[in-house]
């Protein structure tokens, strides 16, 4: 499958300003010379520029929360990030790399529902979720939405399931990538429907969405952060959202259970994490920076456009996101182990 020359030049141009400006950079960032150290002195916290780690391609819907969220904490921290996609493998690669690097708390992860799939998917991960990271605390829980080309024959949901159920061998499904939010979705669809499609994995949520817009695939589940503006332009057709309430930006499109497959029911929780090690006072200060990003008035309205809103304060803390991560590894290792899944 080709991805666009427009997405492909979108992808480098985002890459390209990945360094989020702040209004209150502190003396000597970017130099590490203040910089605090496992063990040592983290008074001086930050003492050069943090790095969001986003383990997703640029665009994306984990991309784009993770921008949302930088500038804000940046500012309350007093120091900068840069934001870094390091792609592949269903997040596992970038993830991997933060779990190596220095517990010092200038590596932070952004990782979303994967994190809690990813030790059922893969037999050599490499680190484990709950030992190899320190967590910072929740983000925001981003609803799905079921969306096909705009020209595909269903009309409803329901029309949806009968078409594919009749034609399993040609209907094609496309997904960012074993381990990736849409391709959980996607199998959760196909438990729910009991039929297997033809399964179309992309390097990422962004060539995927590319390609369903141009017609070369026929549907995929993907976030409303990722497919709202396709859906109110009128680029795709959208069957339903995979919450128990309806999306505020997207009033008429139904549920899941309204459309009449309440078996499929998910939503895509977002997470900060750093290394293990990291000193407590570190992680203290990008929890409360965290806080302070989701409740700016500014990434409340831009969440709201998207179709997700902020997580409580109370759950943007270490012990809350822990708490989350826990039932769902439990959760995920069931239904992936059901469904007889692993990645190489």
């Amino acid at each position: 499958m080709r991805t666009s020359p427009r997405y492909r030049a979108a992808a480098r141009m985002i890459a390209a300003i990945g360094v989020v400006s702040l209004a209150a950079a502190c003396a000597g960032a970017g130099t590490g010379g203040t910089g605090g150290t496992a063990g040592g002195e983290t008074g001086g916290y930050p003492g050069q520029n943090i790095t969001f780690v986003v383990p997703f391609s640029a665009g994306g819907p984990t991309d784009t929360v993770t921008r949302m969220i930088a500038e804000p904490m940046a500012a309350k921290l007093g120091g900068k990030v840069v934001v870094q996609n390091v792609e592949g493998a269903g997040g596992t690669v970038g993830a991997g790399e933060v779990a190596r690097a220095e517990p010092d708390g200038y590596t932070v992860l952004m990782h979303h529902i994967g994190m809690s799939t990813a030790p059922a998917l893969y037999q050599n991960l490499g680190y484990q979720p709950l030992e190899s990271f320190e967590m910072v605390g929740l983000v925001t829980e981003v609803p799905m939405t079921i969306i096909a080309r705009k020209d595909f024959a269903p009309a409803t949901l329901q029309d949806l399931v009968t078409h594919v159920k009749a034609n399993a061998d040609k209907v094609t499904l496309a997904n960012a990538g074993i381990g990736a939010a849409s391709h959980l979705c996607g199998l959760l669809f196909q438990t729910a429907t009991g039929v297997k499609v033809q399964e179309v994995p992309y390097e990422g949520t962004g060539p995927a969405l590319t390609d369903l817009v141009g017609g070369q695939v026929d549907f995929m589940c993907d976030q409303t952060t990722n497919t709202s503006g396709q859906i109110s332009a009128g680029e795709v057709k959208a069957y339903a959202v995979t919450t128990p309430e309806r999306v505020k930006s997207l009033p008429d499109l139904p549920t899941t259970a309204e459309a009449g497959l309440p078996a499929l029911e998910v939503s895509v929780w977002h997470g900060l994490y750093v290394p293990k090690g990291t000193p407590q006072d570190v992680v203290q200060k990008l929890s409360e920076a965290l806080k302070t990003a989701l409740a700016d008035q500014k990434v409340v309205d831009q969440m709201a456009k998207l179709g997700t809103a902020p997580v409580p304060a109370e759950d943007a803390t270490p012990q809350a996101h822990r708490t989350k991560l826990e039932e769902q590894l439990g959760t995920w290792a069931k239904v992936i182990a059901d469904a007889g899944i692993k990645a190489s």
